[in-house]
C-alpha cells in the first residue's frame, strides 16, 4: 500500500489522519494507551515533528522517523507497539491537546507572521515570559520590528536559546521572579529611563481544582505570580510612562478572565483579577497618555501545562471545552499583543481583547 503523496516529518496531523496508510498508523498508536484522534483535533494542523518539541521529548524524534518509515512502506501492523501508544498519547496530553467536537469545518489557509519593520523602532519593550510560549513569541516580534527588549524570564537556559535566536537585535535578558521586588526594581533599571511598553505575559496555571477541593499553597502560588506579578510590574513602569507622557501595557487575562469553565478556581480568579488591574489602571491613567490593555487567550500551544488534580475539576473543565476551537501557535497570540502595545492601538484603552479563535462566542 502506498500513497499518492508521501508521508513526511513535515506532513500536517490532518494529513496524517487522512492518509489511509498514515492513519491507521496514528490510530493505532492512540488506541493502544485507551486514546483516539480526537486528543489531537486542537493540533491538527501542525506538523507531525512539532509534537517532538510540544512533547517535551516524549514523543521522540525516533518515534517520528519511525512512522515516517512505517507510511513510506505501507506498514500498517494490526496492533501497534503499545510503548508507542503511550508515547503517543502523553506527547498529545502534553501538546495541551484536549477532546474537540466533531463538527466539519472550512479549511482555511495557513496564517504568516507578517513583520511590520521599524514598528517598534526607538521603543523600549519589557516583556515577561519571554522564554517560552507566548512571551517568547512577543519578545522575538519587538526585536525583530526594530525595538529594544527586556526579555524577562525564570529561566537562563530559555533566555540564552531566545537571544542566541536574535543576534542582531537589542536584547537585554533578566532572569528574575516577577513577584520579588528587588527583581522588578532590576528590571525596571535594566529599561532605563524610558519604558514605551511592558507585555505582562508571564503566568502559571492551576490544578482544575473547585474551592472545595483547593489547597491553599496552590492558590497562593497562582496568585503570587499572576496577580501579584503582574501589578508590581505595572506599578513600577507607571512613573516612568507618566513623566515622558506616553506608554502602553498588554497584561495577559485568559479565557478563564471571562467564563467559568476554562480552568479552576486560583487561576480562574487570577485572571479576573488581571482584567480588574487592567480596566482600573486604563481608567486612572488613560488621560495621562498611558494605555493599558489585556489579551484573553484561547487554546493556545505553550508550555503552561494543564494538570487535573481533582476528578471533578477535569469531568467539568473538559465537558466545557468540547467545542474547543483549533490551538493557536503562540505567534498568532504575539500579533495580538503586539497591536495593542505598538502605536497601531492608539484609540484602544481599557479593552478586555478575546484573541481565541472564536471560543468567548461559543
Amino acid at each position: 500500500m502506498s500513497t499518492a503523496t508521501p508521508l513526511t516529518a513535515d506532513s500536517s496531523i490532518k494529513t496524517w489522519l487522512a492518509d489511509p496508510v498514515g492513519g491507521p498508523i496514528i490510530r493505532d498508536l492512540l488506541a493502544q494507551a485507551g486514546q483516539d484522534a480526537d486528543v489531537l483535533r486542537p493540533v491538527h494542523r501542525l506538523a507531525l515533528k512539532r509534537l517532538v518539541t510540544l512533547s517535551k521529548g516524549q514523543f521522540s524524534q525516533e518515534l517520528v522517523d519511525r512512522l515516517v518509515a512505517r507510511a513510506a512502506a505501507g506498514d500498517v501492523p494490526a496492533a501497534a507497539d503499545a510503548a508507542d501508544g503511550a508515547t503517543a498519547a502523553s506527547a498529545a496530553s502534553d501538546a495541551d491537546a484536549s477532546a474537540a467536537s466533531d463538527a466539519a469545518a472550512v479549511e482555511r489557509p495557513e496564517w504568516s507572521e507578517r513583520i511590520d519593520q521599524g514598528r517598534f523602532t526607538g521603543k523600549t519593550v519589557i516583556v515577561t515570559g519571554a522564554g517560552s510560549g507566548i512571551g517568547r513569541a512577543t519578545a522575538s516580534r519587538i526585536a525583530r520590528e526594530g525595538g529594544r527588549v527586556i526579555a524577562v524570564d525564570v529561566s537562563q537556559e530559555r533566555l540564552d536559546d531566545f537571544t542566541a535566536e536574535h543576534p542582531d537585535a537589542e536584547v537585554v535578558a533578566l532572569v528574575a521572579d516577577i513577584s520579588d521586588d528587588a527583581k522588578v526594581a532590576e528590571i525596571v533599571a535594566a529599561a532605563g529611563d524610558r519604558v514605551d511598553g511592558l507585555a505582562n505575559i508571564a503566568g502559571i496555571m492551576d490544578d482544575m481544582t473547585p474551592i472545595g477541593e483547593l489547597d491553599d499553597a496552590v492558590w497562593e502560588r497562582v496568585m503570587r505570580v499572576n496577580v501579584d506579578g503582574t501589578m508590581k510590574l505595572m506599578r513600577a513602569v507607571v512613573p516612568a510612562m507618566l513623566a515622558q507622557g506616553h506608554g502602553s501595557i498588554v497584561n495577559t487575562a485568559s479565557e478563564a478572565a471571562l467564563r467559568g469553565s476554562a480552568a479552576g478556581v486560583a487561576y480562574t480568579a487570577s485572571k479576573h483579577a488581571v482584567v480588574g488591574l487592567t480596566k482600573s489602571t486604563a481608567f486612572m491613567y488613560g488621560p495621562s497618555g498611558l494605555r493599558v490593555n489585556a489579551v484573553a487567550p484561547g487554546p493556545t500551544i505553550t508550555n503552561i501545562e494543564a494538570t487535573f488534580a481533582s476528578p471533578l475539576g477535569a469531568q467539568r473543565v473538559r465537558q466545557a471545552m468540547a467545542v474547543l476551537p483549533d490551538a493557536a501557535e503562540a505567534e498568532a497570540l504575539a500579533a495580538s499583543i503586539t497591536f495593542l502595545l505598538s502605536d497601531d492601538g492608539v484609540n484602544i484603552n481599557g479593552v478586555v481583547l478575546a484573541s481565541d479563535g472564536g471560543w468567548s462566542a461559543a
